[in-house]
C-alpha cells in the first residue's frame, strides 16, 4: 500500500510538473521539448530529485509515447502522398541524408565510438522535427508561403527513411550477423512495399474494417491494432515505432482525421513521459564534457540544413528569400533524433552518446525557431550590403523583389 501511494505522489508531481512545463512553453510560443528533457535530467540519476517506485512505469509509457508518435506520423499521410513525394522530390531526400547525416557519423569516428555509434550519431543530425517545425510554420504564418511545401517534402521523405533505417539501427543495436542483419532489412522495405501498396488500392476497406461512429470504439480499435502490430514488428526486429508508423499510413479519410484528434492528447501526454525519461537515463555530469562537440555539431548540422532547404526551395523555383526561409526552418531536431538516441542509449553502446545526444536536440531545439525568423532577414541584409559595394540598385528593386517572393501567401 505504502509503495503504491509513493508511486501516485510521484507519478502525479511529475505530470502536474509537465503540465506547468508545458503551460510556460505554449505562453512563450517555444517548443516544450527542451523543459521536458530538463525535467528528465533533473529527476534522473545525479539530479535533484531522482524518481523512484513510478521509474518503471514511466519506461512504459515512454515507449507507449513512441509509438503514439509514430502512429500520429503516419496518420498525417496518405501512401498516394508518399509516394507522389517520393518520384517528385527523393534528390532532395538524398542531398540531406548525405550532408546531414555525414557528420554525425564523422564525428562518432573522430571520437573513437565505432562504427554502430556512427550510424546512431548519423541519424541524430540527420532527421529534423516534424512537430517542431508544423509548430514553427504555424507561429510564424508561412503555412501559405511558397517554400513551404518545399519544407514538408524534406520533412515526409525523412519520415519515410526513417521506416527503412530503424530496423537496420535496432539490428545493428542487438549485435545480429550481417546474414542476419540483411534479412531484417528485407522484412522491413518488404513490409513497408507491402502496405504502401495495399493502402494505395485497398486503403479504404482497411479503413472501413477500422471505422466506427462510436468515438470510444473506434479509439479502442486502433489503438489496439497498433499496439498489436508494433509488437510483431518488435519481434521481429523491425522496431515498434516503424510498426506504428505503417498503421497509420494504411488508414485515411475519415478515419485517420477521427483518430488523429481521439488520439492527440494522449499523443501529447505519452510524449511528454518519453522525453522525461530519456533525460532520466542521462546523468547531467555527462553533459559538460561533450558541450563542445554537441555546439561544434550543432554549428555544422545548422549549415547544412539551411543549404539543404535552400538547394530544395531552389530547385522547386522558389525566390531567393523563399529558399533562405526553407534552410532556416528546417534547422530544429527534436523527437526523432531523441527516439534514435535513446535505442542506443538502451543498448549501451557508449556512454557519451546519450549526454551528446541530450545537448545537441537542447541546442538546435532552441535554435531553430531563432533560425526560422531570422536566417532570411539577415541573408537578404547581407546580399543588399554585397550589391551597395558592387553596383547601384535601381530605386524598387528590393520592393519588387519582396513582392516577387511573397506571392502566394495566405
Amino acid at each position: 500500500m505504502h509503495s503504491s501511494a509513493v508511486f501516485l505522489i510521484e507519478f502525479g508531481c511529475l505530470i502536474l510538473g509537465l503540465g506547468l512545463l508545458g503551460r510556460f512553453a505554449g505562453r512563450f510560443r517555444f517548443s516544450p521539448i527542451p523543459l521536458y528533457l530538463l525535467a528528465g535530467l533533473a529527476f534522473g540519476e545525479g539530479g535533484l530529485l531522482p524518481l523512484g517506485a513510478s521509474e518503471d512505469f514511466v519506461a512504459v509509457g515512454a515507449e507507449i509515447g513512441v509509438i503514439l508518435l509514430l502512429l500520429m506520423l503516419g496518420l498525417e499521410y496518405t501512401a498516394t502522398d508518399l509516394v507522389s513525394h517520393l518520384r517528385t522530390h527523393y534528390p532532395a531526400g538524398l542531398l540531406d541524408a548525405v550532408l546531414n547525416a555525414l557528420p554525425g557519423a564523422v564525428l562518432a569516428l573522430l571520437l573513437g565510438w565505432g562504427p554502430v555509434a556512427a550510424v546512431v550519431l548519423a541519424g541524430v543530425t540527420w532527421v529534423s522535427s516534424s512537430g517542431v517545425i508544423a509548430k514553427i510554420l504555424g507561429d510564424l504564418g508561412r503555412l501559405g508561403n511558397r517554400e513551404t511545401p518545399a519544407i514538408l517534402s524534406i520533412l515526409v521523405l525523412e519520415d519515410l527513411s526513417m521506416a527503412v533505417y530503424l530496423p537496420i539501427v535496432t539490428a545493428l543495436l542487438a549485435g545480429v550477423s550481417l546474414a542476419a542483419g540483411g534479412v531484417t532489412l528485407a522484412i522491413a522495405v518488404g513490409v513497408l512495399a507491402l502496405v504502401l501498396l495495399l493502402a494505395v488500392r485497398f486503403g479504404r476497406h482497411v479503413s472501413r474494417f477500422v471505422s466506427s461512429d462510436d468515438p470510444e470504439k473506434l479509439l479502442l480499435v486502433v489503438l489496439g491494432v497498433t499496439l498489436v502490430v508494433a509488437g510483431l514488428a518488435q519481434q521481429l526486429q523491425v522496431s515498434a515505432a516503424v510498426g506504428a508508423f505503417l498503421v497509420g499510413i494504411a488508414l485515411s479519410g475519415e478515419v485517420a482525421e477521427g483518430a488523429t484528434s481521439l488520439l492527440a492528447p494522449l499523443r501529447d501526454l505519452f510524449a511528454a513521459v518519453f522525453f522525461v525519461f530519456f533525460g532520466l537515463h542521462t546523468d547531467p555530469a555527462s553533459i559538460p564534457p561533450v558541450l563542445l562537440p554537441a555546439l561544434a555539431l550543432a554549428a555544422v548540422t545548422t549549415a547544412t540544413k539551411i543549404a539543404t532547404g535552400y538547394w530544395a526551395a531552389r530547385r522547386a523555383g522558389i525566390g531567393p528569400r523563399g529558399r533562405w526561409r526553407a534552410g532556416g526552418t528546417l534547422v530544429a531536431r527534436g523527437e526523432f533524433s531523441i527516439v534514435i538516441a535513446g535505442l542506443a542509449v538502451t543498448s549501451g553502446i557508449e556512454p557519451s552518446l546519450g549526454p551528446l545526444a541530450t545537448a545537441y536536440v537542447l541546442i538546435l531545439v532552441l535554435l531553430g525557431p531563432l533560425t526560422a525568423r531570422w536566417t532570411e532577414p539577415l541573408a537578404t541584409r547581407l546580399s543588399r550590403r554585397s550589391h551597395r559595394r558592387t553596383a547601384p540598385i535601381p530605386s524598387g528593386a528590393h520592393e519588387a523583389l519582396d513582392d516577387q517572393d511573397t506571392v502566394g501567401r495566405t
